[in-house]
């Protein structure tokens, strides 16, 4: 039976390296012979990706709850 750390291990490499696949074809997207968009479009994906990024850095940093102080 694996353990947590081997569990943690296992799965964050299978996700990551999904991650980066998906990431690997919106890349692709950028190729303006297949296909048409606007400076707009590419923004709001890369505007989404990097929320992403940033809230999955946040609960890694247990900073996942955002709470309100005077």
């Amino acid at each position: 039976m694996e353990n947590r750390q081997e569990k943690f291990k296992r799965l964050a490499e299978l996700r990551v390296n999904n991650a980066l696949k998906a990431i690997d074809l919106i890349g692709n997207l950028a190729n303006k012979r297949n296909y048409d968009y606007s400076e707009a479009d590419y923004k709001r994906i890369i505007k989404s990706l990097k929320e992403a990024v940033n809230t999955v850095e946040q609960k890694f940093k247990g900073d996942g709850v955002k709470r309100f102080k005077l």
